[in-house]
């Protein structure tokens, strides 16, 4: 991250977290955003992360077990709901959330940041620095991306013979050369309002797991001449987000490196 970006006054937005899904790997009935890291609810640590960056409203998309997350929330009026029953992808989510983000961009932001709410591990200046790209560069949309040694179980960033951003392919969906791509799409998106309503309304559920993918608004937006931007964290490990019980005992050996146990 450039200075410039870390100095940069904070870009009005709109902060869309995604909770719905129960994560069926972490062997518990609990929503998986719950499950703790060093004593708090992974989502805690998440909207903590952006909080310091003054977000216009906070839309939490909750799903499985719904009341349970919204409890966990009481007493913060900042925050907004979406419930998103049956849960049927990322792009889905995000179109149940349009009801709570119209309003709030309407009264000023233009600029809706999406993120998951199992990823205690992305810091505030990285959200800050992808913010800041996003406007500096006019972008459709401009998104978090992630070098990793092992990418498995991400969708992988694939690019033109230019260098330049072509698409992200899901890894069920991507052919065996594609799964050797080491660059990862982390779910952290800054999108422009209109573009993301456009976008949103283009989603169709043609792949394996028949879900509204919000990866695909990125080649549809390019495809009609967006701007599409990358910001590449500085640490990777920033993009982990929690599944089973052992990458949730990794994530609070990271926060306890960092400082944060």
């Amino acid at each position: 991250m450039t200075p410039a970006a870390s100095n940069a006054p904070d870009v009005p937005f709109i902060a869309v977290v995604l909770a719905a899904g129960l994560g069926k790997r972490m062997n518990s009935d609990l929503p998986k955003v719950l499950h703790q890291a060093l004593g708090r609810p992974l989502l805690h640590h998440v909207l903590g992360h952006v909080a310091p960056l003054h977000p216009a409203r906070v839309v939490v998309v909750v799903g499985h077990r719904a009341p349970l997350v919204m409890e966990s929330l009481a007493g913060r009026p900042d925050v907004r709901f979406a419930t998103q029953a049956p849960q049927l992808g990322t792009g889905h989510a995000v179109q149940v959330a349009w009801g709570e983000i119209e309003p709030a961009a309407d009264a000023g932001p233009g600029t809706v940041l999406v993120l998951a709410g199992d990823m205690p591990l992305v810091r505030t200046a990285t959200l800050r620095a992808l913010l800041a790209r996003h406007a500096r560069e006019g972008n459709a949309v401009t998104f978090l991306s992630g070098l990793l040694d092992d990418p498995a179980g991400y969708g992988r960033v694939l690019r033109g013979p230019d260098g330049g951003f072509r698409r992200i392919v899901e890894e069920r969906d991507a052919t065996p050369a594609e799964r050797a791509v080491r660059e990862v799409n982390s779910g952290v998106y800054c999108f422009g309002r209109g573009p993301l309503k456009e976008a949103l309304a283009s989603l169709r559920a043609d792949n394996q797991q028949q879900e509204y993918y919000l990866t695909d608004t990125l080649s549809w937006l390019l495809g009609r001449g967006g701007r599409i931007g990358v910001e590449l964290a500085g640490d990777a490990r920033e993009l982990f987000g929690v599944n089973t019980p052992q990458q949730l005992a990794m994530v609070e050996s990271v926060l306890r490196e960092w400082g944060e146990g």
